[in-house]
């Protein structure tokens, strides 16, 4: 397959981009203005390639082989329309959570400024993000994942403060049993198949032993579900994020859980097309979604409502993949990009109520809709999107997630659709709930008479136009989700534009094999 060069030289830059900017920002760390405009302006152009790309993906994926070795050799970065999707969008985030970081910066002062290593980190993990969205290769993926665990753990323990340090240490004893896991996943597939290539693993999988690949399936899911906080392995979630700063927490809520539901989608579409586990997937997704809302509902502080909700509506992507069909992983994909929108917004306002108020508790807040009406409609707006209120974006996911549900019509699906409509409900009381106490309700006590700086309403009102903007574009975005499980749907599209073909990317033959093959050929002779 050929593809235009110019978008060719685009899937690199979301990883070499921030990994270069890391390097110069860790070298200024000395000149915290200069790592500001190095920050921002990597990110910005991350986000242009990233645009770059999902147009360019359209037509077909795009794949450039690292350092000139083709595959099977080499490890390829392939941009299809699922992966040029996950970077436009994350991308987007990463900037305007950056912007809200550094407003925040600024209001607080130098001596509360984030500390130097912020910024080469928080690059670091916008490369590990991209990274795992454009792996071609299940090693290079892993080595996303890594990457994110090294950049995640430094954030997470940013202010090095007892409770910070405690929520990071079960993130990171979590996160590297996960990562063993996976491993051990990988060790065992180069084992059973001589090869991590993705596209070559899709055609020799279906040859190896069926326990065997069963094994390697579910040594994945477990892999992948833990790092989306699949129930049973979610517990770590709520205890791990509501401690970290409001940026920091915002894009680990947005992000770091999808890039495992994408491995999810990834890997369960294209090495497991006919041997999904869909009845397994389904029963976890409708306990991730009714035990997360349950636990949502219990909750008294916003941060951890929030939290809980992250990991109930995770049960909606899965039970898109579980379907097994094109109208349900379209569903997926979009409710994919809408949730990773809603909930970074939502925890970056949280982060201005805690600044306004003084607290998340909600047995602490009251009166912010009468003294801080922005902030109140800055709320409103995507906690509404979230407890999917029509006609918003999150309606839209969850009616295309149901109208499939109901058009395969087993009992199993039936009782999905069911649990779906009723964590939706229980999304709105528990929202209804947090507004009601934060903004309606008197105050307890005098909230403190701190203002919101204009430096991180700014992003966070940016995110929630975007959030807006996605009802608006509804119909073309859902349509590019129709075409990207299409794509998934039908395994051979990245096979056969990853294999070196007559496109020029080379033979994917190591030169020294070719010499051995000449001079083993002149000696038979």
């Amino acid at each position: 397959m050929s593809f235009p060069y110019s978008f060719a030289t685009l899937v690199p830059l979301p990883v070499v981009l921030p990994l270069f900017a890391a390097g110069l920002a860790l070298a200024l760390w000395r000149h915290p203005r200069a790592q500001h405009i190095i920050s921002v302006a990597a990110l910005a152009l991350v986000l242009a390639a990233s645009i770059g790309l999902l147009i360019g993906a359209d037509s077909g994926p795009i794949v450039v082989d690292v350092g000139e070795w083709a595959a099977p050799v080499g490890i390829d970065l392939v941009a299809d329309r699922l992966s040029a999707l996950m970077l436009t969008v994350s991308s987007f985030v990463l900037l305007c959570v950056l912007l809200y970081s550094l407003g925040q910066g600024v209001a607080d002062g130098h001596d509360k400024a984030p500390v130097s290593i912020y910024h080469p980190t928080y690059l670091v993990l916008a490369a590990g993000v991209a990274n795992a969205f454009l792996s071609g290769d299940l090693f290079n993926l892993y080595v996303g994942f890594e990457i994110l665990l090294a950049a995640s753990y430094v954030l997470l323990t940013l202010g090095g403060t007892g409770e910070r340090i405690r929520a990071g240490s079960i993130y990171v004893v979590v996160a590297l049993l996960s990562s063993v896991i996976f491993l051990v996943a990988i060790a065992l597939t180069y084992a059973a198949t001589g090869t991590v290539n993705l596209a070559q693993l899709a055609e020799r999988l279906p040859d190896v032993d069926p326990g065997v690949r069963m094994t390697l399936q579910l040594l994945l899911l477990l892999a992948f579900g833990i790092k989306a906080a699949i129930f049973p392995l979610s517990a770590w979630l709520p205890d791990s994020y509501p401690t970290a700063p409001a940026p920091v927490t915002a894009v680990f809520a947005g992000l770091l859980t999808k890039v495992g539901v994408y491995a999810i989608i990834r890997t369960q579409t294209l090495l497991f097309p006919d041997n999904r586990l869909d009845t397994v997937l389904m029963w976890l997704a409708l306990a991730t979604m009714v035990i997360g809302i349950l636990g949502a509902v219990a909750q008294n502080d916003i941060k951890r409502l929030l939290s809980f909700t992250l990991v109930s509506h995770i049960g909606y992507m899965i039970f898109g993949i579980a379907m097994a069909s094109e109208a349900g992983m379209a569903a997926s994909i979009f409710y994919v990009v809408h949730h990773i929108t809603v909930q970074t917004t939502l925890f970056l306002v949280v982060g201005l109520i805690e600044r306004r108020g003084g607290s998340t508790s909600l047995d602490k807040l009251g009166g912010l809709a009468k003294i801080a009406p922005g902030l109140a409609i800055l709320f409103f707006v995507p906690a509404m999107n979230l407890a999917g209120i029509p006609p918003l974006s999150g309606f839209l996911g969850k009616v295309g997630l149901l109208q499939e549900g109901v058009a395969q019509g087993t009992p199993l699906t039936w009782a999905l659709v069911v649990g779906s409509v009723v964590t939706s409900l229980l999304t709105l009381y528990a929202i209804v709930k947090a507004w009601n106490k934060a903004f309606w309700q008197t105050a307890p006590v005098e909230l403190p008479s701190t203002g919101t700086p204009r430096g991180m309403v700014g992003p966070t009102t940016a995110l929630v136009a975007f959030g807006l903007a996605l009802t608006f574009a509804a119909g073309p975005l859902y349509s590019y989700a129709e075409r990207a499980a299409g794509n998934l749907m039908q395994p051979s599209t990245y096979v056969d534009a990853v294999f070196p073909d007559d496109s020029g990317r080379g033979q994917g033959v190591s030169s020294d094999l070719v010499e051995e093959e000449q001079q083993q050929g002149g000696d038979d002779s």
